[in-house]
């Protein structure tokens, strides 16, 4: 049997096959996908925390391209609110960015922004984020006003934060914490500094909390911790603290936190030294006064 001997142009194609399968290979990357159960648990986040508001709103959940997984609409919401949902979600989902954003951009005159199609610049559509990556966006509209709409939906995109795309949208399970894990110590000397400045005493290390070493020394602005719950232990100096109700006027100032100065209603509580207490994340809250130096620990919790 003759043996067919390869020619250095055989030889060239199949080198150049095989680098081009290569190649191809390393194209083709994994990554998490929002799948129905996913969006469903989001839903049930967001729709939970806007029952402790005006209990209205629709929430709809796209892909990454935009495309509806899920809508849901709360008890007496109008009904045109189904639809800008929609339009809002995909607008955050095709652009990776908050819809709030477009808002201001327009609202500082850039109206011709309006005119691109399938474009929704209203507040409240917020991407969805898995380990770092865009999968998709929810959108909320019905609610008591814009700000509460685009509080309603960075609850509900916080929450993806807990999920895993994995096994249709289940919830991811935390990371084991090794027992070789190392504990962490601060002197007296160390609190002391940390604490007259007011500073992060212990930023987390990729654990699921920080510690601050909190001071105020006036009152402040409305605070909403989308993500962080706070732990409050009051070791110095008394204020008047302010929970809960709706917040007005919300600007979103850096990735997952919301400030203001407008807060409707709430509860109302002096504390003092030695007295603790928990703030759930998305719960508005407010240094309202103080009496200077006013010294807490404040342990937050994702």
């Amino acid at each position: 049997m003759k043996r067919r001997m390869s020619t250095p142009l055989t030889v060239s194609l199949t080198v150049a096959l095989i680098a081009i399968s290569g190649l191809c290979a390393a194209q083709v990357t994994n990554k998490p996908v929002l799948t129905l159960d996913g969006a469903k648990q989001i839903i049930a986040a967001a729709a939970s925390y806007a029952m402790t508001k005006a209990g209205t709103a629709a929430i709809a959940i796209v892909d990454d391209g935009g495309n509806l997984i899920a809508l849901e609409l709360l008890d007496n919401t109008f009904p045109a609110a189904a639809n800008i949902s929609i339009g809002k979600a995909r607008t955050a989902a095709i652009f990776k960015k908050p819809t709030l954003t477009f808002e201001d951009t327009v609202n500082k005159g850039r109206t011709s922004m309006t005119t691109l199609k399938d474009f929704t610049p209203l507040q409240g559509g917020v991407p969805i984020e898995v380990h770092g990556k865009v999968v998709g966006a929810i959108g909320v509209s019905g609610a008591a006003n814009a700000q509460e709409d685009q509080q309603v939906a960075m609850a509900g995109a916080s929450a993806a934060s807990r999920f895993a795309s994995q096994g249709g949208g289940s919830v991811s399970s935390p990371a084991p914490i090794s027992s070789s894990t190392p504990v962490v110590y601060f002197d007296k000397n160390q609190v002391d500094a940390s604490f007259a400045k007011g500073a992060i005493l212990y930023p987390g290390d990729g654990h699921n909390y920080q510690v601050h070493t909190s001071r105020r020394d006036k009152p402040g602005q409305v605070e909403v911790h989308t993500l962080d719950a706070d732990v409050i232990y009051v070791l110095q100096g008394d204020a008047t603290f302010i929970t809960g109700g709706t917040l007005l006027d919300g600007k979103t100032i850096a990735p997952n936190e919301i400030r203001g100065m407008q807060l409707n209603d709430g509860d109302t509580r002096h504390i003092a030294q030695g007295d603790v207490i928990i703030v759930p994340h998305g719960v508005p809250h407010w240094f309202k006064e103080v009496a200077e130096p006013f010294l807490y620990l404040t342990v937050k919790v994702r």
